[in-house]
């Protein structure tokens, strides 16, 4: 196996593109009065447009639409903002112009009615299924709501081409309102068969969460979820007349956005602790995403479960530094466990496999209590697939590790310090900085410095690394530089790593600081070592997140032919039920 640039991951952020922010209210509502006027404008100059037409069929219902959308949809229980109620008519607006001009525009000016009514009958279909995806998915709850504006069409236009134009709008209402249903029909059914879950409700749900915060997204994981356990290696370094400091490793990913899931696990995990806690990145993808906020309470009794009655021991090791591949390793040991954190900077660093982590901690059982082993997570050129068991890099993580094992073994003879800091950082969650801001814990053995330095973040931008070790090379000895890789950054995209919106520049200062403060902390220490068994967790489960971006870039593959298909049989039954009504 190599490495794949189409992964799950990848495919799940290239949906992104499909996310835009509606415009503000004035600016539809401009483009609804100009489009009317230049209608209006173009039948002072020929008679194959009736005059005021423009006006009074597309730019009067546009408006009044604006204005009756949002409390139609709130009478359901369900919001709109006025930008998409007014961005909805404005789309609704332009659709109806081109449909309905379109053969006056080839000299067909007779034929207008129908087009009109065509129009009217494609904008209440649209409508429809907007209002369904953005709204509310119950389709019963959307009809009215999706009426206002060819109805207002319909009625302005029968005063133009008579009472009985009202029969035929209705007629073609019907049929456009039964291609919307069997549309959504056929996109709702893949994940229906394969997930039982709704893609309306799903996109309903997702922009409560871009819009309001709202958590039901974690009903859709956990419909799709399994149970697991994982194991999670926990350090806790007692000091003489100072706090404690636990530098733990979650096999859980701390995703999947925002605060949905475990999006902001290192947060929970820090807070539940009176000592200063570093959660590091261990082996885990997507798939191992909590499906809800309320299963790090879990992983947080399972650390303390496993806390409770360890032995501390007043030994470490020196650290030190392998490669093998592209894989860099920073091994020490610390009483009767491992500490070692990888990386392939400058090399694109992505999420390592659950079976990587698992084998690595396996192997350290033959010389270690305990394996502690951390993804740095330092180095994103763009969104990536995670690193798999028996591909290339992932022979090159187990032999690196492998060799770091057999380095470290036997080395925690001498007696340490250590020291931690916590900086809060001036910067938001759209920069790439979590809650926590920026830590640093730093162990002194036999007259060493190692630091380690960690970012609550998701990843982070090639120059920042080289410039934190540069800045802070007087300091200590040896040093690597992580991210908690918490999703709390992410809300659309899995691309926000630090230092894309903050120059690295501007992020180093408060990096030193971190190790400064850490250095003037330290303390003779004993370390005691923890491997908590996190039993039950319900995560996304195993190629749960493939699966899902799989068939959502199949439906989008198939849902321009599949539309076009339902719009050639509805215009065919528009002509058919105009000549028979006509």
């Amino acid at each position: 196996m190599t490495e794949q640039s189409d992964g799950s991951d990848v495919r799940m952020a290239g949906l992104s593109k499909y996310i835009f922010t509606a415009p503000s209210w004035p600016r539809s509502l401009a483009i609804i009065v100009i489009l009317g006027m230049l209608i209006d404008a173009a039948s002072m100059r020929s008679e194959s447009i009736i005059l005021f037409f423009g006006t009074l069929a597309f730019s009067v219902p546009g408006i009044l639409t604006t204005l009756l959308t949002r409390p139609l949809i709130r009478t359901r229980g369900r919001m709109i903002p006025w930008n998409r109620s007014a961005l909805l008519a404005a789309a609704g607006t332009v659709f109806a112009v081109i449909v309905a001009i379109f053969p006056v525009a080839l000299g067909l000016a007779a034929y207008l009615p129908l087009s009109f009514a065509i129009a009217m009958g494609l904008v209440f279909g649209i409508r429809m299924l907007v209002l369904a995806a953005i709204a509310d998915y119950h389709l019963s709850r959307v009809v009215l709501p999706a009426l206002p504006q060819s109805v207002l069409g319909i009625a302005a236009a029968s005063l133009f081409f008579g009472p009985g134009y009202i029969a035929l709008g209705a007629v073609l209402h019907l049929v456009f309102g039964f291609g919307c249903l069997l549309f959504i029909w056929f996109i709702e059914r893949p994940l229906n068969k394969g997930f039982h879950i709704s893609a309306l409700n799903f996109i309903n749900t997702f922009i409560e969460h871009m819009t309001d915060g709202s958590k039901r997204m974690e009903d859709f994981f956990r419909e799709i979820g399994e149970e697991v356990t994982v194991p999670q290696v926990t350090l806790a370094f007692e000091r003489e007349g100072k706090d404690g400091i636990i530098f733990t490793v979650p096999n859980v990913h701390p995703g999947p956005m925002g605060e949905i899931g475990g999006g902001n696990l290192t947060k929970r995990i820090h807070d539940a602790f009176p000592e200063e806690v570093l959660t590091t990145h261990g082996c885990s993808t997507h798939d191992f995403n909590l499906v809800s906020e309320s299963e790090s309470e879990k992983i947080i009794a399972a650390m303390q479960k496993a806390l409770d009655g360890v032995s501390f021991v007043p030994r470490a090791g020196r650290s030190q530094r392998l490669q093998t591949g592209s894989v860099s390793l920073l091994c020490q040991p610390v009483g009767d466990a491992l500490m070692m954190v990888s990386t392939r900077w400058p090399k694109k660093t992505e999420d390592l496999d659950f079976a990587i982590g698992m084998t690595i901690m396996a192997e350290g059982h033959s010389r270690f209590s305990h394996c502690a082993f951390v993804d740095a997570h330092n180095c994103m050129a763009d969104v990536a697939s995670p690193v798999a068991l028996g591909s290339k890099v992932g022979n090159e993580y187990l032999s690196a590790a492998a060799r770091g094992i057999a380095a470290a073994a036997g080395g925690a003879v001498h007696p340490f310090r250590a020291g931690a800091a916590h900086v809060p950082v001036p910067f938001s969650r759209e920069e790439g900085f979590g809650d926590i801001g920026v830590q640093a814990l730093v162990i002194e053995v036999d007259g060493q410095r190692t630091a380690y330095v960690l970012f609550d973040g998701n990843n982070m931008v090639e120059a920042l690394r080289p410039a934190v070790q540069a800045a802070i090379a007087d300091l200590v000895d040896e040093c690597e530089v992580m991210t908690s890789d918490s999703h709390v950054v992410n809300t659309i995209s899995g691309k926000n790593p630090v230092g894309m919106h903050v120059p690295p520049k501007e992020i180093v200062p408060y990096a030193v600081e971190a190790v400064q403060t850490a250095i003037a902390d330290l303390a003779p220490a004993r370390v005691g070592a923890a491997s908590a068994c996190c039993r039950d967790i319900m995560v996304f489960g195993s190629n749960r997140i493939s699966e899902l971006a799989s068939t959502v870039n199949a439906m989008l593959v198939f849902i321009p032919p599949l539309s076009l298909a339902i719009l050639l049989v509805a215009f065919l039954l528009s002509v058919i039920a105009y000549l028979v009504i006509g």
